[in-house]
């Protein structure tokens, strides 16, 4: 039997190895940041501590993060040459950055990041009981009766003999401390629940691109310098 698999969603992992020193900075900041919380009633009993949502949402305007963020800008283009986009075409911008914390069994809930067209996260603290990041299925191609992959009573029944990539509803993506996951920042993920975090620590960022030259061009971004300010 012959299996064909169309239309993959691409994850990029990759390591950025950085002194403990300049990763101790970095927590240091994100701890201080954490402390000096503009929006504490935005953070619900269960969520965890997002920095886009408590005032500290460049930190790649931050001196403490310059020799991670020269690092990311190198995997960014490694991913769009995986996807076969001509990086020299393109220019591209981080538009914000932030750092998330968990403790205890607090998680990110299932979102998409509507405003930009990639997005990342890299894992400054982490350890293998952390809770991981999870990608939501949002089409289910595979689905030839409706729900069966999601109905909780034919999971009870048994009719799914085991999940796999061809039927999860959603996956988990083991990541450690080090690793940085590039992705389309419309796909759905979140991360796993009732997951006992000890101070997991990520920082995510999200990415727009532009084309360096639109004449002629009919999608994308044209250039930002020909753009008029209202």
């Amino acid at each position: 039997m012959q299996v064909i698999n169309l239309f993959p969603l691409s994850l990029v992992k990759e390591k950025i190895l950085l002194s403990n020193t300049i990763k101790d900075e970095m927590k240091n900041e994100i701890l201080s940041m954490v402390l000096d919380s503009k929006n504490e009633n935005f953070k619900g009993p269960i969520d965890s501590w997002t920095g886009d949502t408590q005032g500290f949402e460049y930190l790649y305007k931050n001196k403490k993060f310059k020799s991670l963020f020269k690092e990311i800008k190198k995997k960014l283009v490694n991913y769009l040459t995986h996807l076969g986009i001509n990086h020299n075409e393109i220019d591209l911008y981080i538009t914000r950055s932030w750092a998330t914390l968990s403790n205890g069994k607090e998680k990110i809930k299932q979102h998409r990041h509507k405003q930009s067209h990639i997005s990342f996260a890299y894992y400054l603290k982490k350890n293998s009981e952390d809770s991981n990041i999870v990608f939501f299925e949002e089409f289910y191609r595979n689905e030839i009766i409706p729900g069966i992959f999601t109905n909780q009573t034919i999971k009870n029944k048994g009719i799914i003999n085991k999940f796999n990539l061809f039927n999860a509803p959603s996956i988990d993506i083991n990541v450690e401390e080090d690793d940085i996951l590039i992705f389309p920042s419309k796909s759905l993920h979140g991360t796993q629940p009732n997951k006992l975090n000890k101070e997991r620590i990520s920082i995510s960022g999200d990415v727009i691109c532009v084309a360096k030259n639109s004449e002629l061009l009919e999608n994308m971004y044209p250039p930002l310098e020909n753009w008029d300010k209202i």
